[in-house]
């Protein structure tokens, strides 16, 4: 009888002990709700268009692109975890492994390259200005001189206009996008300036469809690239899920949907893999 109780107890705390392990373990790629893999990816949450959080879910760009990459890389839309990544953070994020990768308006630039590794590039992006749509007083960038010429706090877009373009632009820094489209529909600004792809989804909201139109200046380049952490074999496997997406005419798709109601003219996908900083 007592060899018995014994034996009766070590199964049971052997049982205890294999649920306790289950129900703990702390690797977010093991399981997740639906007792599958999971896969966490970076966005922005704030960017109509690119990558925005809304009651609905996800939406934009950046999340359809990540979409697809993640489906090619083995995991369903239901084994996302989307996680916010603003600017300033985008390196850290990586380099702590709180994100497997991230899509974000990430533009490919030298310093960045010296901290994390890119795919892509997948959207070639210009700086450009969103204007009224009645306005036909702004068609070049020496135009915007007297003109009150606005960005957001720490952006340096309105900045290198003035500097390089139109040194007599009376500049203007307001909080956020939302307060420079508020400014521009109540003619408080003339302007609103960054890269044309973030402008084509403020103006291809419902509440300002038809309002505003972009001014394709194309006053630089920026090459939009998928960031991974440093040496990651996710590199190679995301490259050859972004070329997947251009081939199949999946790419083009997402360009339409999510830019095409403020008649966004992208440039054609990018060379995959051909990293041009």
């Amino acid at each position: 009888m007592k060899l018995r109780k014994v034996t009766v107890a070590a199964a049971v705390a052997l049982s205890l002990a294999a649920t306790a392990t289950a129900c703990g373990s702390d690797d977010k790629k093991d399981s997740d709700s639906s007792g599958g893999k999971t896969i966490t990816i970076g966005i922005k949450f704030d960017q109509p268009g690119i990558g925005q959080k809304t009651p609905q879910g996800y939406s934009g760009f950046d999340v359809d692109v990540a979409t697809y990459v993640a489906k090619k890389l083995g995991y369903s839309a239901n084994q996302i975890q989307w996680k916010e990544t603003k600017s300033a953070d985008r390196e850290d994020a990586l380099k702590r492994g709180d994100v497997d990768f991230i899509a974000a308006s990430y533009s490919i630039t030298p310093e960045r390259q010296a901290k994390v590794d890119f795919a892509g590039p997948y959207l070639l992006a210009h700086q450009d200005v969103l204007i009224r749509a009645d306005d036909d007083t702004i068609k070049s960038p020496s135009d915007l001189n007297s003109k009150k010429l606005c960005s957001v706090t720490g952006s340096t877009s309105a900045q290198n206009v003035h500097d390089k373009l139109a040194p007599k632009a009376q500049l203007q820094k307001y909080p956020t996008y939302s307060a420079c489209l508020t400014g521009l529909q109540n003619k408080a600004i003339d302007a609103l300036t960054t890269d044309d792809s973030i402008l084509a989804g403020y103006a291809s909201q419902a509440t300002f469809k038809g309002r505003f139109k972009l001014g394709g200046f194309k006053m630089s380049n920026e090459n939009y690239g998928i960031g991974v952490k440093k040496g990651s074999a996710l590199k190679a496997k995301i490259n050859t899920a972004l070329e997947s997406m251009v081939s199949d005419g999946s790419w083009e798709k997402a360009v339409t949907a999510n830019f095409g109601p403020a008649e966004y003219k992208n440039e054609p996908a990018p060379k995959i893999g051909n990293i041009v900083s």
